[in-house]
């Protein structure tokens, strides 16, 4: 497997930002009430950390050391404008429920996080990858716990652009007594799924993490 490869596979599965990091919780708390939010938020982090990644390297040469973070910031803060437009344009009630979440993108640790400990020390092409790979680890969990929750809590599932929701749950089961969890459409929900996920990750890759 090549450098550029391991770039988008690593963040995938051994040192993925969620389960292994532990960065980006917060927001995975508030938006996986839904397959359709988990979705969105994903590829919203994942397009912010490629092309933030991306730019602060192809600047870093220029960038002052002092005011390093300033910079990455407002770089940050105008990608996420761009994104929060985007999705008042294409997907607007989408976009009404993450309008708190996607503003707060921009102090993301995962975002933050790569353009120092990556971006700012490598070149641009591996920056940009290095995003993605982060932002498609992000949106693996994000979209596994929006499963569940929506699963077992509505008994539902829902897409981006496709306005009628799945019902995943058959009228038989609820003829008989089967009713939704209520606790899985609450915020604590995502607390303890992704404790799971971080637990099975963990426990699989124990050889190739250090968990210390």
């Amino acid at each position: 497997m090549s450098a550029y490869d391991k770039l988008i596979t690593d963040p995938l599965s051994v040192n993925n930002p969620i389960t292994v990091q532990i960065l980006g919780v917060c927001s995975a708390l508030a938006v996986t009430s839904s397959l359709a939010n988990a979705l969105v938020m994903g590829v919203a982090v994942t397009l912010v950390t490629a092309m933030s990644n991306f730019t602060i390297s192809a600047m870093r040469n220029y960038i002052p050391g002092r005011i390093r973070m300033i910079v990455q910031l407002v770089v940050i803060a105008f990608l996420v404008t761009l994104v929060s437009i985007a999705l008042k344009a294409f997907v607007y009630d989408l976009s009404k429920e993450l309008s708190v979440y996607v503003g707060l993108i921009i102090t993301n640790c995962i975002v933050m996080g790569r353009l120092e400990a990556y971006a700012m020390a490598n070149k641009p092409i591996p920056s940009f990858l290095d995003g993605i790979g982060n932002g498609l680890g992000y949106t693996v969990i994000l979209v596994i716990v929006g499963v569940i929750r929506e699963i077992f809590g509505s008994g539902t599932l829902s897409l981006p652009f496709v306005e009628q929701k799945l019902h995943l749950i058959p009228q038989a089961l609820t003829d008989i007594g089967y009713q939704n969890n209520g606790i899985m459409v609450l915020p604590v929900a995502s607390i303890f799924l992704i404790g799971i996920l971080v637990w099975i990750h963990r426990s699989r890759n124990s050889e190739l993490v250090d968990i210390s």
